[in-house]
């Protein structure tokens, strides 16, 4: 057992390439790589390895341990090497780099070859790499980051199909076009190949991985256990310290002179671009209510540069300056840990991405929910199930979130007076606690389990 211990194993981490799965795949490399026998690799396109090099600091020691290696896409005209990722790619697209990538498994072959991995662990639309690997003798583990309530849905819907009730009334289907499609593509997949989302669970050497947190999940991950017929084991939350930056200065200067949760913090994400019109319509509930607020704006690349010209077109006339006191809108990149984390932040309007609700549990954050797309309608139904956040009432006639159901919402976690407020906070804060306290413990059970496997195939 002795020799057990000290033998280091390589693994090969493949995620897909959008910055909510890339992000999750290097915290829990970074994690395995220091504190536990594993030499971790991290496989991607050149434009998203860079990415991880520019956003993690000199010294973090953690992030220097995980080696990096390129994958070669191919690059069609219409989508050059700097397209390789889906973070800033017109949507249009979305499709062309799916089927490229699809492309690259001659590439992620010879990178097998070279490396010969112990493990393999893969993300969800490379249903080749598990194949891959399988054929060379090496087990490959699946690391899903939606984490399980979603999967857990859309898995009964696959198995049982809509007419069985799923067992957990709090999370359902919405009325958006998305996620039907999203759950319509589940029921379909019988009829079809069996390669997407469950055909990697299938693959998936004995345990399915989940960016989740067992105390906020767990009757999920049972339940996806049971209908996968695979151990759900959870990473924990996976949280990132935002590298340290001088473009945050006036940020966090700007938070420092807030009183105690007394301001609101508002971003979409780096891949969720608002409409002229929704940012109208945040701009009127900002209006309608009197609080402080931090506002993150992200336009796509092309239109990077010109964020102040078009914030000043398509904001309310007046709006900058007469929110100047309370208000400060930003246009870049913003440390979105470091803002979670800083004690004058009392709520998050938040378009519930995966990450973006993991980390406003974790810094026990209330969420104000305004999902736009896929999973997030999803996730936004789990943060009320969990008591730590509140719905935006949506005009699905107009398709957006209109500025007097925005005011409703963030009243009812900002303003001290309404029945709502302690309970919400109260509970946030217990919940980040918990959180905190099992993140190393969960870590320590993926990395034995991982271990278990390595060695299993070894002998």
């Amino acid at each position: 057992m002795e020799k057990e211990k000290q033998e280091s194993f390589k693994v090969l981490m493949f995620p897909w390439l959008a910055h909510g799965h890339t992000f999750p795949y290097l915290e829990l490399a970074k994690r395995l790589s220091t504190t536990h026998h594993f030499t971790m690799y991290l496989c991607s396109t050149t434009v998203n390895l860079d990415s991880i090099k520019s956003s993690i600091s000199s010294e973090d020691d953690a992030a220097a341990s995980v080696k990096l290696v390129e994958l070669h896409m191919p690059s069609p005209p219409q989508l050059p090497p700097h397209l390789h990722t889906t973070r800033n790619l017109p949507s249009h697209l979305i499709p062309t780099l799916m089927k490229t990538f699809q492309e690259s498994s001659s590439s992620f072959s010879d990178i097998m070859d070279s490396l010969k991995p112990d493990l393999v662990i893969f993300d969800v639309y490379q249903p080749w790499a598990p194949k891959i690997a399988s054929s060379k003798g090496v087990p490959c583990v699946h690391f899903s980051t939606p984490g399980a309530t979603v999967l857990s849905l859309l898995h009964h819907l696959y198995t049982l199909g809509s007419s069985a009730a799923f067992p957990f009334p709090a999370i359902s289907l919405p009325d958006e076009d998305v996620p039907r499609q999203v759950a319509l593509l589940a029921q379909n997949l019988k009829d079809a190949d069996d390669d997407f989302v469950f055909g990697a669970m299938t693959r998936s050497t004995d345990i399915v991985l989940s960016k989740s947190s067992r105390h906020v999940e767990q009757k999920y991950a049972d339940y996806l256990s049971a209908l996968s017929k695979k151990e759900i084991v959870c990473t924990g939350p996976l949280i990132a310290a935002d590298a340290n930056k001088h473009d945050d200065f006036e940020i966090m200067k700007w938070l420092n002179g807030k009183n105690l949760d007394s301001t609101l913090y508002i971003s979409f994400g780096s891949e969720c671009f608002l409409s002229k019109k929704q940012i109208v319509e945040i701009a009127k509930g900002l209006q309608l209510c009197d609080v402080n607020f931090l506002w993150v704006i992200r336009y796509p690349a092309e239109e990077a540069g010109t964020g102040i010209r078009l914030i000043e077109e398509e904001l309310p006339a007046g709006f900058l300056e007469t929110m100047k006191e309370r208000g400060l809108v930003v246009t870049r990149w913003a440390p979105q840990t470091k803002i979670l984390g800083h004690p004058s932040i009392g709520g998050f309007v938040s378009h519930c991405g995966r990450s973006s609700i993991t980390e406003s549990m974790y810094f026990g954050v209330p969420v104000i929910a305004m999902p736009m797309n896929a999973d997030q309608p999803f996730n936004a139904q789990l943060v009320v199930e969990l008591g730590v956040g509140v719905d935006v009432e949506k005009d699905h006639r107009n398709g957006v979130y209109v500025g007097e159901e925005i005011a409703k919402a963030i009243d009812k976690v900002m303003v001290e007076k309404n029945t709502l407020y302690e309970g919400l906070r109260s509970r946030a804060r217990r919940l980040s606690v918990t959180m905190r306290e099992k993140d190393e413990e969960e870590v320590n059970e993926v990395a034995q389990q991982l271990l278990k496997i390595c060695v299993k195939n070894k002998n």
